[in-house]
């Protein structure tokens, strides 16, 4: 039977690509994890796809993803773990954040050897009052415990809770050989040329990103020069340069200023 190379469409630009042949199933996941309608592969597109396969009897799992949505994350490793095939997940860059989770749905779980698996303690950007916050501190809190018992489960007592935790405490990019002594990966494929999938939201919350991994359009961007406060260094500036330089600065303040009270009292 001839390979059907299905893409399905998600709300917005990107794609969630589905190939199948006879009763194998091969889903690939290199995208960042969000909500339906945003840049990137929701839970609702990993539902339909797998409502268009039916019945297999493997699913191959491909996944390049710096992670994303925490709860979008949980809802597809859910979906993976209540599908009655045989989950084969195959990490072809990097499986970070939530995607290391999503990752330990599979029944066996394979790693080139040049590629990586991020585990972390989970967050989310969040605005509202005290209430609201606290009520997310305690979604995050289970979606951590969440993540431990995945983490254990798959170890199968090659790790305890307290070593997972410390490695998601520490931020912790483990290659493949560490993957697969922590019990976390199966078996170590050759190395390929994917590259991993890291864009600059992802870097702005990650702390320790390994040097091969960061690009150039990644990395901190160099401050604008601003005018020195030394009177020395203005003797040979006009005064109407002074000025203008003195009243960009005013400007700059309050426009900060106006931003951070919004933000206060939002």
């Amino acid at each position: 039977m001839p390979t059907e190379i299905t893409k399905l469409k998600t709300q917005t630009n990107s794609k969630l690509e589905v190939r199948q042949e006879a009763d194998q199933t091969d889903l690939y996941l290199y995208d960042q994890i969000t909500t339906k309608g945003e840049d990137g592969v929701s839970a609702i597109d990993f539902r339909d796809a797998l409502q268009s396969i039916g019945d297999v009897k493997e699913i191959n799992l491909h996944i390049n993803s710096p992670g994303g949505n925490v709860f979008e994350g949980v809802a597809i490793y859910n979906m993976f773990q209540q599908n009655k095939a045989k989950i084969n997940v195959y990490i072809d860059a990097l499986a970070a954040s939530i995607a290391s989770v999503i990752a330990m749905s599979g029944d066996a779980i394979f790693m080139p050897e040049n590629s990586m698996l991020m585990i972390h303690n989970p967050f989310e950007g969040v605005v509202g009052n005290a209430n609201e916050l606290r009520k997310e501190a305690d979604a995050l809190d289970k979606i951590t415990q969440l993540s431990v018992s995945a983490y254990v489960n798959k170890a199968n007592g090659k790790i305890d809770q307290a070593k997972v935790q410390k490695l998601m405490d520490n931020e912790s990019w483990l290659s493949a050989e560490e993957a697969v002594n922590y019990g976390l990966a199966d078996q170590i494929l050759p190395a390929n040329q994917a590259v991993a999938v890291l864009d600059g939201n992802a870097m702005k919350h990650f702390k320790h990103i390994p040097k091969q991994l960061a690009t150039e359009e990644n990395k901190p961007k160099k401050q604008e020069p601003v005018a020195s406060n030394n009177p020395e260094e203005h003797e040979e500036m006009d005064f109407e340069t002074i000025a203008e330089q003195a009243n960009l600065r005013a400007q700059k303040i309050s426009h900060e200023l106006q931003e951070l009270k919004g933000k206060l009292y939002r």
